[in-house]
Protein backbone atom coordinates (compact mmCIF):
# COMPACT_ATOMS: atom_id res chain seq x y z
CA UNK A 1 0.00 0.00 0.00
CA UNK A 2 2.89 2.33 0.83
CA UNK A 3 4.25 1.78 -2.69
CA UNK A 4 1.18 3.17 -4.41
CA UNK A 5 0.19 6.06 -2.15
CA UNK A 6 1.83 8.55 -4.54
CA UNK A 7 0.03 7.24 -7.63
CA UNK A 8 -2.92 9.66 -7.46
CA UNK A 9 -0.56 12.65 -7.57
CA UNK A 10 1.42 11.03 -10.34
CA UNK A 11 -1.76 10.53 -12.36
CA UNK A 12 -2.68 14.18 -11.96
CA UNK A 13 0.78 15.23 -13.12
CA UNK A 14 0.53 13.02 -16.17
CA UNK A 15 -2.85 14.54 -17.04
CA UNK A 16 -1.20 17.96 -17.08
CA UNK A 17 1.38 16.66 -19.51
CA UNK A 18 -1.36 15.67 -21.96
CA UNK A 19 -2.43 19.30 -22.24
CA UNK A 20 1.09 20.70 -22.48
CA UNK A 21 2.59 20.87 -26.00
CA UNK A 22 6.00 22.06 -24.86
CA UNK A 23 7.47 18.58 -24.51
CA UNK A 24 5.40 16.61 -27.03
CA UNK A 25 7.51 14.82 -29.63
CA UNK A 26 5.13 13.09 -32.03
CA UNK A 27 2.17 13.91 -34.30
CA UNK A 28 -0.42 11.32 -35.25
CA UNK A 29 -2.47 11.80 -38.43
CA UNK A 30 -5.76 9.93 -38.23
CA UNK A 31 -8.29 9.27 -41.01
CA UNK A 32 -8.48 9.99 -44.74
CA UNK A 33 -9.35 13.15 -46.69
CA UNK A 34 -11.55 15.03 -46.15
CA UNK A 35 -11.80 13.73 -42.58
CA UNK A 36 -8.25 14.04 -41.26
CA UNK A 37 -7.29 14.97 -37.70
CA UNK A 38 -3.75 15.52 -36.37
CA UNK A 39 -2.99 14.89 -32.70
CA UNK A 40 0.17 15.88 -30.78
CA UNK A 41 1.39 13.41 -28.15
CA UNK A 42 4.32 12.06 -26.13
CA UNK A 43 6.14 8.97 -27.42
CA UNK A 44 7.08 7.64 -24.02
CA UNK A 45 3.47 7.45 -22.87
CA UNK A 46 2.22 5.94 -26.14
CA UNK A 47 5.03 3.40 -26.12
CA UNK A 48 4.02 1.94 -22.77
CA UNK A 49 0.25 2.33 -23.09
CA UNK A 50 -0.26 0.63 -26.47
CA UNK A 51 1.56 -2.42 -27.82
CA UNK A 52 0.20 -1.51 -31.27
CA UNK A 53 1.83 1.92 -31.15
CA UNK A 54 4.93 0.39 -29.58
CA UNK A 55 5.48 -1.66 -32.76
CA UNK A 56 4.96 1.36 -35.00
CA UNK A 57 7.21 3.62 -32.93
CA UNK A 58 10.01 1.07 -33.01
CA UNK A 59 10.35 1.76 -36.74
CA UNK A 60 9.98 5.56 -36.34
CA UNK A 61 12.88 6.56 -34.16
CA UNK A 62 13.07 10.17 -33.03
CA UNK A 63 15.15 12.34 -35.35
CA UNK A 64 18.14 14.33 -34.17
CA UNK A 65 17.09 17.56 -35.93
CA UNK A 66 14.37 18.31 -33.34
CA UNK A 67 11.58 17.67 -35.86
CA UNK A 68 8.63 15.73 -34.53
CA UNK A 69 8.05 12.11 -35.42
CA UNK A 70 4.96 11.85 -37.65
CA UNK A 71 2.91 8.69 -38.09
CA UNK A 72 -0.26 8.10 -40.10
CA UNK A 73 -3.19 5.92 -39.07
CA UNK A 74 -5.50 6.25 -42.12
CA UNK A 75 -7.71 3.33 -41.18
CA UNK A 76 -8.84 4.85 -37.90
CA UNK A 77 -11.93 6.95 -38.65
CA UNK A 78 -14.44 8.75 -36.43
CA UNK A 79 -16.88 5.93 -37.22
CA UNK A 80 -14.60 3.66 -35.22
CA UNK A 81 -15.41 5.62 -32.08
CA UNK A 82 -19.06 4.73 -32.62
CA UNK A 83 -18.11 1.06 -32.95
CA UNK A 84 -16.07 1.27 -29.75
CA UNK A 85 -19.01 2.97 -28.05
CA UNK A 86 -21.36 0.16 -29.07
CA UNK A 87 -18.85 -2.46 -27.92
CA UNK A 88 -18.34 -0.67 -24.60
CA UNK A 89 -22.08 -0.67 -24.02
CA UNK A 90 -22.34 -4.39 -24.76
CA UNK A 91 -19.48 -5.06 -22.32
CA UNK A 92 -21.19 -2.81 -19.75
CA UNK A 93 -18.19 -0.48 -19.52
CA UNK A 94 -20.30 2.45 -18.36
CA UNK A 95 -17.44 4.83 -17.63
CA UNK A 96 -16.16 4.42 -21.18
CA UNK A 97 -19.69 4.82 -22.59
CA UNK A 98 -20.11 8.13 -20.76
CA UNK A 99 -16.65 9.34 -21.75
CA UNK A 100 -16.99 8.50 -25.46
CA UNK A 101 -20.37 10.22 -25.70
CA UNK A 102 -18.92 13.33 -24.08
CA UNK A 103 -15.86 13.19 -26.36
CA UNK A 104 -17.98 13.03 -29.51
CA UNK A 105 -20.25 15.89 -28.48
CA UNK A 106 -17.38 18.16 -27.44
CA UNK A 107 -14.84 17.34 -30.14
CA UNK A 108 -16.68 15.89 -33.14
CA UNK A 109 -19.68 18.20 -33.56
CA UNK A 110 -19.13 18.90 -37.26
CA UNK A 111 -18.55 15.25 -38.07
CA UNK A 112 -21.70 14.25 -36.18
CA UNK A 113 -23.76 16.88 -38.03
CA UNK A 114 -22.49 15.57 -41.35
CA UNK A 115 -23.14 11.95 -40.33
CA UNK A 116 -26.29 12.65 -38.38
CA UNK A 117 -28.22 9.60 -39.48
CA UNK A 118 -25.52 7.23 -38.17
CA UNK A 119 -25.51 9.03 -34.80
CA UNK A 120 -29.31 9.18 -34.68
CA UNK A 121 -29.85 5.50 -35.43
CA UNK A 122 -27.05 4.36 -33.10
CA UNK A 123 -28.18 6.50 -30.17
CA UNK A 124 -31.84 5.43 -30.25
CA UNK A 125 -30.98 1.76 -30.67
CA UNK A 126 -29.30 1.72 -27.25
CA UNK A 127 -30.85 2.90 -24.00
CA UNK A 128 -27.41 3.69 -22.58
CA UNK A 129 -26.65 6.46 -25.08
CA UNK A 130 -28.72 9.13 -23.34
CA UNK A 131 -26.28 11.97 -24.05
CA UNK A 132 -26.25 11.23 -27.77
CA UNK A 133 -30.03 10.95 -27.78
CA UNK A 134 -30.26 14.39 -26.19
CA UNK A 135 -27.77 15.76 -28.72
CA UNK A 136 -29.85 14.43 -31.62
CA UNK A 137 -33.12 15.71 -30.16
CA UNK A 138 -31.62 19.16 -29.56
CA UNK A 139 -30.20 19.34 -33.08
CA UNK A 140 -33.53 18.37 -34.65
CA UNK A 141 -35.29 20.93 -32.48
CA UNK A 142 -32.85 23.84 -32.66
CA UNK A 143 -30.94 23.26 -35.90
CA UNK A 144 -33.07 21.08 -38.21
CA UNK A 145 -31.57 22.69 -41.31
CA UNK A 146 -28.18 21.19 -40.34
CA UNK A 147 -29.73 17.72 -40.57
CA UNK A 148 -31.06 18.39 -44.08
CA UNK A 149 -27.64 19.68 -45.16
CA UNK A 150 -25.76 16.65 -43.78
CA UNK A 151 -24.04 14.26 -46.17
CA UNK A 152 -26.10 11.42 -44.72
CA UNK A 153 -29.40 13.26 -45.26
CA UNK A 154 -30.61 10.88 -47.96
CA UNK A 155 -30.52 7.93 -45.57
CA UNK A 156 -32.72 9.41 -42.82
CA UNK A 157 -36.11 7.84 -42.23
CA UNK A 158 -39.40 9.16 -43.55
CA UNK A 159 -40.61 9.75 -39.99
CA UNK A 160 -37.54 11.83 -39.14
CA UNK A 161 -37.82 13.85 -42.36
CA UNK A 162 -41.45 14.72 -41.57
CA UNK A 163 -40.45 15.71 -38.05
CA UNK A 164 -37.79 18.07 -39.41
CA UNK A 165 -40.15 19.65 -41.96
CA UNK A 166 -42.73 20.31 -39.25
CA UNK A 167 -40.18 21.95 -36.97
CA UNK A 168 -40.90 25.65 -36.46
CA UNK A 169 -37.17 26.35 -36.05
CA UNK A 170 -36.37 25.16 -39.57
CA UNK A 171 -34.42 28.02 -41.16
CA UNK A 172 -35.26 27.16 -44.76
CA UNK A 173 -37.62 28.52 -47.37
CA UNK A 174 -40.41 26.38 -48.76
CA UNK A 175 -38.61 25.90 -52.07
CA UNK A 176 -35.44 24.72 -50.29
CA UNK A 177 -37.47 22.16 -48.35
CA UNK A 178 -39.09 20.98 -51.59
CA UNK A 179 -35.67 20.48 -53.22
CA UNK A 180 -34.47 18.40 -50.26
CA UNK A 181 -37.65 16.32 -50.33
CA UNK A 182 -37.15 15.58 -54.04
CA UNK A 183 -33.49 14.76 -53.38
CA UNK A 184 -34.54 12.39 -50.60
CA UNK A 185 -37.20 10.75 -52.76
CA UNK A 186 -34.78 10.17 -55.63
CA UNK A 187 -32.22 8.69 -53.21
CA UNK A 188 -34.79 6.15 -52.05
CA UNK A 189 -35.26 5.12 -55.69
CA UNK A 190 -31.79 5.19 -57.29
CA UNK A 191 -33.15 3.58 -60.45
CA UNK A 192 -35.06 6.78 -61.32
CA UNK A 193 -33.57 9.28 -63.80
CA UNK A 194 -32.23 12.55 -62.40
CA UNK A 195 -34.06 14.71 -64.96
CA UNK A 196 -37.88 14.68 -64.52
CA UNK A 197 -38.22 15.53 -68.23
CA UNK A 198 -37.19 11.92 -68.97
CA UNK A 199 -39.57 10.36 -66.43
CA UNK A 200 -42.05 7.77 -67.61
CA UNK A 201 -45.53 7.52 -66.15
CA UNK A 202 -44.30 4.67 -63.97
CA UNK A 203 -41.34 6.76 -62.76
CA UNK A 204 -43.71 9.49 -61.56
CA UNK A 205 -45.88 6.91 -59.81
CA UNK A 206 -42.86 5.47 -57.98
CA UNK A 207 -41.77 8.90 -56.74
CA UNK A 208 -45.35 9.83 -55.89
CA UNK A 209 -45.75 6.74 -53.70
CA UNK A 210 -42.44 7.48 -51.97
CA UNK A 211 -43.40 11.07 -51.12
CA UNK A 212 -47.12 10.71 -50.46
CA UNK A 213 -46.78 10.92 -46.66
CA UNK A 214 -44.34 13.86 -46.79
CA UNK A 215 -45.92 16.24 -49.34
CA UNK A 216 -48.84 17.31 -47.08
CA UNK A 217 -46.33 18.90 -44.68
CA UNK A 218 -44.61 21.13 -47.27
CA UNK A 219 -45.61 24.81 -47.12
CA UNK A 220 -46.25 25.38 -50.84
CA UNK A 221 -48.29 28.54 -50.26
CA UNK A 222 -45.13 30.50 -49.45
CA UNK A 223 -43.59 29.79 -52.88
CA UNK A 224 -43.26 32.52 -55.49
CA UNK A 225 -44.68 31.91 -58.99
CA UNK A 226 -41.15 31.56 -60.39
CA UNK A 227 -40.14 29.05 -57.70
CA UNK A 228 -43.31 27.05 -58.23
CA UNK A 229 -43.02 27.00 -62.00
CA UNK A 230 -39.30 26.28 -62.05
CA UNK A 231 -39.01 23.65 -59.32
CA UNK A 232 -42.45 22.17 -58.60
CA UNK A 233 -44.18 22.06 -61.99
CA UNK A 234 -41.65 19.59 -63.47
CA UNK A 235 -42.79 17.17 -60.73
CA UNK A 236 -46.48 18.11 -60.84
CA UNK A 237 -47.49 14.48 -61.44
CA UNK A 238 -46.30 13.49 -57.96
CA UNK A 239 -48.70 15.99 -56.35
CA UNK A 240 -52.26 15.02 -55.39
CA UNK A 241 -54.65 16.41 -58.03
CA UNK A 242 -56.62 18.62 -55.66
CA UNK A 243 -53.46 20.08 -54.16
CA UNK A 244 -52.10 20.78 -57.65
CA UNK A 245 -55.27 22.59 -58.75
CA UNK A 246 -55.35 24.61 -55.56
CA UNK A 247 -51.72 25.69 -55.96
CA UNK A 248 -52.30 26.78 -59.55
CA UNK A 249 -55.05 29.10 -58.42
CA UNK A 250 -53.26 30.45 -55.34
CA UNK A 251 -49.73 30.84 -56.69
CA UNK A 252 -50.10 31.36 -60.43
CA UNK A 253 -53.68 32.62 -60.56
CA UNK A 254 -54.22 30.20 -63.45
CA UNK A 255 -57.02 27.87 -64.38
CA UNK A 256 -55.92 24.24 -63.75
CA UNK A 257 -56.56 23.36 -67.41
CA UNK A 258 -54.41 26.17 -68.77
CA UNK A 259 -52.25 25.13 -71.71
CA UNK A 260 -49.59 27.69 -70.89
CA UNK A 261 -48.32 26.68 -67.50
CA UNK A 262 -45.77 24.09 -68.61
CA UNK A 263 -43.48 26.81 -69.93
CA UNK A 264 -41.48 29.11 -67.70
CA UNK A 265 -41.73 32.79 -68.68
CA UNK A 266 -38.26 34.32 -68.65
CA UNK A 267 -39.36 37.88 -67.99
CA UNK A 268 -38.58 40.77 -65.67
CA UNK A 269 -41.91 42.39 -66.54
CA UNK A 270 -44.79 39.93 -66.92
CA UNK A 271 -45.94 36.85 -65.04
CA UNK A 272 -47.81 33.71 -66.03
CA UNK A 273 -51.23 35.30 -65.70
CA UNK A 274 -50.26 38.10 -68.11
CA UNK A 275 -48.90 35.60 -70.63
CA UNK A 276 -52.06 33.51 -70.42
CA UNK A 277 -54.30 36.52 -71.05
CA UNK A 278 -52.14 37.73 -73.97
CA UNK A 279 -52.38 34.21 -75.43
CA UNK A 280 -56.17 34.43 -75.23
CA UNK A 281 -56.09 37.79 -77.03
CA UNK A 282 -53.99 36.23 -79.80
CA UNK A 283 -56.71 33.59 -80.19
CA UNK A 284 -59.38 36.34 -79.98
CA UNK A 285 -60.80 34.84 -76.79
CA UNK A 286 -62.33 36.56 -73.78
CA UNK A 287 -60.61 36.62 -70.39
CA UNK A 288 -63.00 33.96 -69.05
CA UNK A 289 -62.50 31.59 -72.01
CA UNK A 290 -60.16 28.60 -71.81
CA UNK A 291 -57.14 28.28 -74.07
CA UNK A 292 -57.38 25.52 -76.65
CA UNK A 293 -53.71 25.72 -77.66
CA UNK A 294 -50.41 25.85 -75.80
CA UNK A 295 -48.20 28.92 -76.23
CA UNK A 296 -44.50 29.21 -75.53
CA UNK A 297 -43.12 32.68 -74.79
CA UNK A 298 -39.50 32.55 -75.98
CA UNK A 299 -37.45 35.59 -74.97
CA UNK A 300 -35.46 36.90 -77.96
CA UNK A 301 -34.60 40.45 -76.90
CA UNK A 302 -34.26 42.38 -73.64
CA UNK A 303 -33.61 46.12 -73.89
CA UNK A 304 -31.39 46.57 -70.84
CA UNK A 305 -29.26 43.59 -71.81
CA UNK A 306 -28.40 45.30 -75.11
CA UNK A 307 -28.22 48.84 -73.66
CA UNK A 308 -31.46 49.66 -75.50
CA UNK A 309 -29.56 49.56 -78.80
CA UNK A 310 -31.84 50.00 -81.82
CA UNK A 311 -29.23 48.38 -84.08
CA UNK A 312 -29.22 45.30 -81.81
CA UNK A 313 -33.01 45.20 -81.89
CA UNK A 314 -33.09 45.08 -85.68
CA UNK A 315 -30.15 42.67 -85.85
CA UNK A 316 -31.98 40.24 -83.56
CA UNK A 317 -35.64 40.78 -84.38
CA UNK A 318 -35.86 41.72 -88.07
CA UNK A 319 -37.68 39.04 -90.09
CA UNK A 320 -39.08 37.56 -86.85
CA UNK A 321 -42.86 37.18 -86.86
CA UNK A 322 -45.43 36.43 -84.15
CA UNK A 323 -43.79 38.50 -81.43
CA UNK A 324 -45.08 40.12 -78.25
CA UNK A 325 -43.44 43.30 -76.97
CA UNK A 326 -43.84 44.21 -73.29
CA UNK A 327 -42.72 47.53 -71.78
CA UNK A 328 -42.20 48.53 -68.13
CA UNK A 329 -42.78 52.28 -67.63
CA UNK A 330 -40.08 53.90 -65.50
CA UNK A 331 -41.04 54.89 -61.92
CA UNK A 332 -44.39 53.17 -62.34
CA UNK A 333 -46.03 49.75 -62.11
CA UNK A 334 -47.59 50.28 -65.53
CA UNK A 335 -46.99 47.69 -68.26
CA UNK A 336 -47.55 48.40 -71.97
CA UNK A 337 -47.19 46.10 -74.94
CA UNK A 338 -48.27 44.89 -78.33
CA UNK A 339 -48.57 41.81 -80.53
CA UNK A 340 -47.11 41.80 -84.04
CA UNK A 341 -48.05 38.75 -86.15
CA UNK A 342 -45.89 39.85 -89.10
CA UNK A 343 -42.15 40.45 -89.49
CA UNK A 344 -40.21 43.43 -88.18
CA UNK A 345 -38.21 45.39 -90.79
CA UNK A 346 -35.49 48.05 -90.78
CA UNK A 347 -36.61 49.84 -93.94
CA UNK A 348 -39.06 52.69 -93.39
CA UNK A 349 -42.49 51.20 -93.99
CA UNK A 350 -45.83 50.34 -92.43
CA UNK A 351 -46.62 46.68 -91.89
CA UNK A 352 -50.13 45.67 -92.88
CA UNK A 353 -52.10 43.28 -90.66
CA UNK A 354 -55.58 42.99 -89.19
CA UNK A 355 -54.48 40.78 -86.29
CA UNK A 356 -52.15 43.02 -84.28
CA UNK A 357 -53.16 44.62 -80.98
CA UNK A 358 -51.71 46.75 -78.20
CA UNK A 359 -52.49 46.60 -74.49
CA UNK A 360 -51.72 47.92 -71.04
CA UNK A 361 -51.87 46.70 -67.43
CA UNK A 362 -52.17 49.13 -64.53
CA UNK A 363 -49.73 47.00 -62.55
CA UNK A 364 -47.86 43.72 -62.62
CA UNK A 365 -50.07 42.23 -59.93
CA UNK A 366 -53.64 42.50 -61.26
CA UNK A 367 -54.46 41.34 -64.79
CA UNK A 368 -58.08 42.47 -64.45
CA UNK A 369 -57.08 46.14 -64.71
CA UNK A 370 -56.11 46.16 -68.36
CA UNK A 371 -56.89 47.83 -71.68
CA UNK A 372 -56.94 45.91 -74.96
CA UNK A 373 -56.85 47.90 -78.19
CA UNK A 374 -57.07 46.10 -81.53
CA UNK A 375 -55.94 47.65 -84.79
CA UNK A 376 -58.53 49.68 -86.71
CA UNK A 377 -56.32 50.89 -89.59
CA UNK A 378 -54.59 47.74 -90.75
CA UNK A 379 -52.51 49.63 -93.34
CA UNK A 380 -50.52 51.34 -90.58
CA UNK A 381 -50.63 48.58 -87.97
CA UNK A 382 -46.84 48.22 -87.56
CA UNK A 383 -44.28 51.02 -87.90
CA UNK A 384 -40.85 50.02 -89.23
CA UNK A 385 -37.77 52.24 -89.28
CA UNK A 386 -34.08 51.59 -88.77
CA UNK A 387 -33.88 54.31 -86.08
CA UNK A 388 -36.85 53.00 -84.08
CA UNK A 389 -37.43 50.04 -81.84
CA UNK A 390 -40.64 47.95 -81.92
CA UNK A 391 -43.46 50.38 -82.74
CA UNK A 392 -47.19 50.08 -83.36
CA UNK A 393 -49.40 52.33 -85.50
CA UNK A 394 -48.72 55.94 -86.37
CA UNK A 395 -48.22 57.01 -82.77
CA UNK A 396 -50.03 54.36 -80.70
CA UNK A 397 -46.95 52.75 -79.11
CA UNK A 398 -43.59 54.01 -80.33
CA UNK A 399 -40.27 52.89 -78.81
CA UNK A 400 -36.92 54.55 -79.39
CA UNK A 401 -33.95 53.73 -77.19
CA UNK A 402 -35.27 53.95 -73.60
CA UNK A 403 -38.03 56.44 -74.47
CA UNK A 404 -41.61 55.87 -75.54
CA UNK A 405 -44.54 57.74 -77.08
CA UNK A 406 -48.12 56.60 -76.81
CA UNK A 407 -51.01 58.43 -78.56
CA UNK A 408 -54.14 56.89 -80.08
CA UNK A 409 -53.97 56.81 -83.88
CA UNK A 410 -54.20 53.50 -85.75
CA UNK A 411 -55.72 51.44 -82.95
CA UNK A 412 -59.16 51.48 -81.33
CA UNK A 413 -58.30 52.81 -77.88
CA UNK A 414 -55.76 54.89 -76.01
CA UNK A 415 -53.92 52.38 -73.79
CA UNK A 416 -52.50 54.78 -71.18
CA UNK A 417 -55.15 55.68 -68.60
CA UNK A 418 -53.19 58.56 -67.11
CA UNK A 419 -52.77 60.18 -70.50
CA UNK A 420 -56.16 61.95 -70.53
CA UNK A 421 -54.88 64.88 -68.47
CA UNK A 422 -51.84 65.49 -70.65
CA UNK A 423 -51.53 68.97 -72.10
CA UNK A 424 -49.56 67.59 -75.04
CA UNK A 425 -51.57 67.97 -78.30
CA UNK A 426 -52.51 64.82 -80.15
CA UNK A 427 -50.18 63.79 -82.94
CA UNK A 428 -53.20 63.77 -85.25
CA UNK A 429 -53.18 67.55 -84.92
CA UNK A 430 -49.48 67.93 -85.75
CA UNK A 431 -48.22 68.55 -89.25
CA UNK A 432 -44.63 68.48 -90.34
CA UNK A 433 -43.51 72.07 -90.98
CA UNK A 434 -41.37 70.79 -93.83
CA UNK A 435 -43.65 68.49 -95.88
CA UNK A 436 -47.05 69.43 -94.37
CA UNK A 437 -47.94 65.77 -93.81
CA UNK A 438 -49.29 64.40 -90.53
CA UNK A 439 -46.40 63.33 -88.31
CA UNK A 440 -46.38 59.62 -87.54
CA UNK A 441 -44.07 58.32 -84.89
CA UNK A 442 -42.02 60.57 -82.61
CA UNK A 443 -41.37 64.05 -83.89
CA UNK A 444 -38.33 66.31 -83.97
CA UNK A 445 -39.09 69.52 -82.11
CA UNK A 446 -37.09 72.72 -82.43
CA UNK A 447 -35.87 73.78 -78.98
CA UNK A 448 -35.80 77.44 -80.05
CA UNK A 449 -39.03 77.74 -82.02
CA UNK A 450 -42.03 76.65 -79.91
CA UNK A 451 -44.23 75.56 -82.85
CA UNK A 452 -41.79 74.07 -85.32
CA UNK A 453 -41.98 70.28 -85.70
CA UNK A 454 -40.47 67.90 -88.23
CA UNK A 455 -41.15 64.30 -89.15
CA UNK A 456 -38.36 61.75 -89.19
CA UNK A 457 -37.83 62.01 -92.96
CA UNK A 458 -37.65 65.81 -93.09
CA UNK A 459 -35.29 66.37 -90.17
CA UNK A 460 -32.07 66.00 -92.27
CA UNK A 461 -33.25 68.61 -94.81
CA UNK A 462 -34.70 71.26 -92.47
CA UNK A 463 -32.09 73.83 -93.57
CA UNK A 464 -33.47 73.66 -97.11
CA UNK A 465 -36.71 75.22 -95.85
CA UNK A 466 -35.25 78.44 -94.52
CA UNK A 467 -35.00 77.22 -90.92
CA UNK A 468 -31.91 78.55 -89.13
CA UNK A 469 -29.12 76.00 -89.33
CA UNK A 470 -27.91 76.75 -85.80
CA UNK A 471 -31.21 75.73 -84.18
CA UNK A 472 -31.16 72.49 -82.22
CA UNK A 473 -33.80 69.78 -82.67
CA UNK A 474 -34.78 67.33 -79.97
CA UNK A 475 -36.61 64.06 -80.50
CA UNK A 476 -39.67 64.12 -78.27
CA UNK A 477 -40.27 61.38 -75.74
CA UNK A 478 -43.50 61.27 -73.76
CA UNK A 479 -42.11 59.03 -71.00
CA UNK A 480 -39.09 56.94 -70.13
CA UNK A 481 -39.10 53.16 -69.90
CA UNK A 482 -37.31 50.98 -67.38
CA UNK A 483 -37.23 47.83 -69.51
CA UNK A 484 -38.71 46.25 -72.58
CA UNK A 485 -38.69 42.66 -73.84
CA UNK A 486 -39.66 40.81 -77.01
CA UNK A 487 -40.95 37.26 -77.02
CA UNK A 488 -41.42 35.02 -80.01
CA UNK A 489 -44.73 33.24 -79.60
CA UNK A 490 -44.59 29.56 -80.51
CA UNK A 491 -47.93 27.83 -80.74
CA UNK A 492 -48.29 24.15 -79.89
CA UNK A 493 -51.45 22.22 -80.58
Amino acid sequence: MEDIKFLPNLSQNLLKILNDEEYDDITIEVGNDPYVKIFRAHMVILNYRSTYLQRILSTNKKKNDDTLVHIKLPNILPENIIKILVAASELNLQELVVYLQSFLIKNKTHWMEQNFNLIYQTSFENINFLELQKYCTDLISKGPDKVLKSISFSSISEKLLISIIQNTNLQMSGIQVWKYVIKWGLAQNPELPIDPATFSKEDFNVLKNTLQQIIPFIKFNYLTPREFSGEVLPYKKVLPKELYKDLLKKILNLHPDSKLIDNLIDSKIIKFQHAELISKWIDKLDITDELTSSYEFKLIFRGSREEFSIDKFHETCDNQSCTVTVVKVKNSNEILGGYNPIEWKSKYSYGVTKDSFIFSFDSGDDINKHILSRVKNKKSAIFNHHTYGPSFGGTDLILRYDGCYCKKDSYERQIRRNDTTSSEPSYLELLCDCCDDIIHGMRWKCTTCPDYDLCQNCKPKSNFHNHPSNHVFKLTCEFAIEEYELFQIIKHK
